[in-house]
């Protein structure tokens, strides 16, 4: 068969069949993209109107937050307005561009998880030269790279998929595009470009997880010598870090480190890391913080008067 596109647009088979179910997730979603809205807002402006934003971490965890407001709102705004919909429906030009955004925005996320995680190590391992090491030259550094390595990442995954043919099939079994769901479209054997996934996406989220997790035990570890208060403050801090790595990369890793071939529930597990942890993250990193709690009273008492 000869290598050529045919397809110039794409039929999503959604979440699932039952017209009922879709409209009662189709709210439930809309109340979750609504929660992810509005908490990871007050943390972009409890953050930049308080006196949090000029340390490390708390620069770090806005940036974080805005990726989280980014990467959602290029997936569940068509998630909602196809669960509603009797043909969900995506053009070949749309498909390709969300694919892009979203693995762009989820790599800067990631290596913003890697930053923070650095920031943590220094603070508790290196507390004498934390300001010297963690300056915001080096914070808007580690920043530009995360955009950098993520820009890297999604060109590398959108020229694979560019050179693809697709030639008849157009029913992606999915809710969004996402490269292995496109893989089952392509009329030519996809053994190189399952590899190519695997080793680009699956093996560099393999490597970088034990990192961050590497760096977590190496802090509790360090945190023998410090007083009891500080060991309070630093646990609470990186309990909630660890808390959003594990719930990011667990079902991440999961989806990208099995052959594209394979019947997994992708679009299921696929749910958590787009949806569900965003939501969630807000509230991790407020609920356990002493310092955005005090922040939060502060400055919306002053958006109260």
């Amino acid at each position: 068969m000869e290598d050529q596109n045919n397809v110039t647009e794409f039929v999503f088979l959604g979440l699932w069949e039952k017209k009922q179910i879709e409209l009662l997730f189709c709210f439930l979603f809309l109340l979750c993209y609504l929660t992810v809205l509005m908490g990871n807002f007050i943390i972009l402006l409890t953050i930049t109107c308080s006196h949090l934003i000029e340390q490390p971490m708390y620069y770090f965890l806005c940036h974080l937050s805005l990726m989280d407001l980014s990467f959602t709102s290029v997936v569940v705004p068509r998630l909602i307005r196809d669960l509603a919909s009797e043909r969900k429906v995506i053009s070949y030009n749309n498909c390709i561009t969300q694919l892009f955004t979203f693995h762009l925005l989820a790599s800067v996320e990631i290596f913003i998880l890697v930053s923070m995680a650095f920031d943590r190590y220094v603070a508790i391992v290196k507390p004498l030269h934390y300001m010297l090491i963690m300056n915001r030259q080096r914070c808007n550094m580690l920043i530009v790279t995360a955009w950098g390595v993520g820009f890297w990442h999604s060109i590398a995954v959108l020229l694979m998929v560019l050179d693809l043919p697709f030639c008849g099939p157009n029913l992606i079994n999915h809710y969004m595009c996402d490269v292995k769901p496109l893989l089952k479209l392509v009329c030519r054997d996809i053994h190189v470009a399952s590899i190519f996934i695997i080793v680009h996406s699956g093996v560099s989220g393999a490597l970088i997880f034990p990192v961050l997790l590497t760096s977590y035990i190496l802090i509790l570890y360090n945190l023998r010598t410090h007083t009891t208060a500080a060991r309070h403050k630093a646990l609470s801090t990186c309990s909630s870090h660890i808390m959003v790595v594990v719930l990011f990369f667990v079902p991440a890793l999961y989806i990208y480190v099995i052959p594209a071939e394979s019947e997994i529930k992708d679009k299921e597990i696929s749910v958590f890391y787009t949806v569900i942890v965003p939501m969630l993250n807000p509230f991790i990193y407020t609920l356990r913080n002493l310092e955005m709690k005090i922040a939060l009273q502060k400055v919306w008492s002053q958006v109260a008067h």
